[in-house]
């Protein structure tokens, strides 16, 4: 009896695909996949025989997904390019080093077994965008196909090659002894080494390549891993603790005191690291991430811009690539380092890295240097229940009323709004430097709330308030998942 064809559409999201593997998507539908990215990568190149870098994570069956991605892509003419068991950053860095024309990660990073999922690329070290994954969509279900015939060749100790080209770099001679915890995903055989061979003593905790997950998801923001990578810490009197996500593109970060950093902290602790050495730069943040980059001194010393974008880190990759911004900064940990530090990509290593050199140039202790930044009372992320339908309507409607506040000068706990920024969701910011975010989520039907106040824990709840009183009036809001 054949396989029938399934893929379900929802599976397309802003800046990649994902699927519950054979619930959502079969081996067909992934060979369909296959076919309608090697019709997309074929139409941008405008080449018959484009050379496509495909590598996969460690899951039980994330060889087979990739079999059948490579059997689409070689049937439009691509020429395929194995370089095995991969983090996305490592593909990513295949498609410079190989020179080739486009990439391929087969991955569910973060998100629990039974997942699946592919990373993409066409222009050196860029994701697909919303339009270019729309255009994917089309392409695949539609059936629009390019017939060719390609083929493909595994490209053998590759890993090694990546690992050389971020120790080479890198080396420091401060000894840091940090935990590097992988949650049993792929990361495990790439980060402890590369961090080892730059001069850190390693601690190892959860590197062992399990698909299982026996513990806990490798996934940064997990609150499992961030105790383990706590209770590790103080255990071991170590410098620092970091933890990386199922396919490398992320890091989160832990003190020496075993406190958790809020990842857009450590990228204002970066920036501030790398001004010294880099005056002039460019650096953008996503707008969910802390306003002290807005007016902090040592960026303005050093004459320093930052800019606010759109979250998400296709967006923000994008935007470091266009602004030639030094780097790039996220909130759910993506780090973006361009030409010397990087090649614009996001890689939870190479952050990481950078974390050791702000600790080897400062010769300070971690908790020491957090505590020279001015103090903030942030929010944790909220997202109230909003129909997909509706959630890009209700948002436009609280800009017009942000607007006309703002316009008419009316006080929001004693300060008016002094300043809007519109280019994803709104976010407003007041006179003492207090602010706050209206968005729509770009990959569940909610909307996202964050407020920040150096001022007082008091302020950020009161913008909350101010935030959910509008929302409230809407009519068309739900649940929400956590509130303060």
């Amino acid at each position: 009896m054949s396989e029938n064809l399934k893929i379900d559409p929802l599976g397309f999201r802003e800046y990649d695909a994902r699927w519950v593997y054979e619930k959502d998507i079969n081996s067909l539908g992934i060979t369909n996949l296959g076919k309608g990215l090697g019709t997309q990568i074929i139409k941008h190149t405008k080449k018959n025989n484009p050379r496509v870098i495909v590598g996969h994570d460690y899951r039980s069956y994330s060889e087979e997904i990739k079999a059948s991605l490579k059997k689409g892509l070689i049937s439009t003419g691509c020429f395929v390019e194995d370089i095995g068991l991969s983090l996305s950053p490592m593909v990513y860095f295949a498609q410079f080093n190989l020179e080739a024309d486009a990439v391929a990660m087969v991955t569910a990073s973060h998100n629990e077994n039974g997942w699946t999922g592919v990373k993409m690329g066409i222009k050196k070290g860029l994701t697909h965008a919303p339009d270019e994954m729309k255009e994917l969509k089309q392409i695949t279900l539609n059936n629009k196909f390019i017939e060719g015939k390609g083929d493909e060749k595994k490209i053998d100790n590759f890993q090694e090659i990546y690992k050389k080209d971020l120790i080479d770099k890198n080396k420091i001679k401060k000894k840091i002894k940090a935990i590097v915890a992988c949650g049993n995903g792929t990361a495990g055989i790439f980060a402890p080494d590369i961090l080892k061979g730059i001069g850190c003593e390693v601690i190892k905790l959860d590197c062992n390549l399990d698909w299982t997950f026996p513990k806990y998801n490798p996934n940064p923001e997990d609150l499992k891993m961030l105790h383990e990578i706590t209770k590790a810490v103080k255990e071991n009197n170590a410098d620092i603790g970091f933890g990386f996500d199922g396919d490398g593109d992320r890091v989160g970060v832990v003190d020496d005191k075993g406190d958790e950093i809020f990842s857009d902290k450590i990228g204002l602790l970066i920036a501030r690291n790398l001004s010294e050495l880099h005056k002039n730069s460019k650096f953008i943040v996503d707008v969910k991430s802390t306003g002290l980059f807005t007016n902090d001194k040592i960026l303005n010393k050093n004459q320093c811009k930052t800019l606010y974008w759109k979250t998400g880190h296709s967006h923000i990759k994008r935007k470091v690539f266009k602004e030639k911004a030094l780097a790039g900064f996220e909130k759910s940990g993506h780090f973006f380092f361009n030409q010397p530090l990087g090649y614009g990509y996001d890689d939870g290593i190479n952050s990481a890295i950078q974390v050791c050199h702000l600790l080897n140039n400062r010769n300070k202790k971690m908790s020491e240097i957090i505590n020279e930044l001015p103090k903030t009372f942030q929010s944790p992320t909220m997202a109230p229940h909003c129909k997909d339908e509706e959630k890009y309507n209700v948002v436009d409607e609280i800009i017009k009323k942000i607007e006309k506040i703002k316009k008419e000068k009316v006080k929001i706990d004693n300060q008016e709004i002094k300043e809007i920024l519109t280019v994803n969701g709104v976010r407003f910011s007041f006179e003492d430097g207090s602010w706050g975010l209206i968005r729509a989520s770009s990959n569940k039907p909610s909307l996202v709330i964050v407020t920040e106040s150096p001022t007082s824990d008091k302020r950020k709840i009161e913008i909350f308030r101010f935030i959910d009183k509008l929302l409230q009036k809407s009519g068309k809001i739900g649940e929400y998942d956590q509130k303060i």
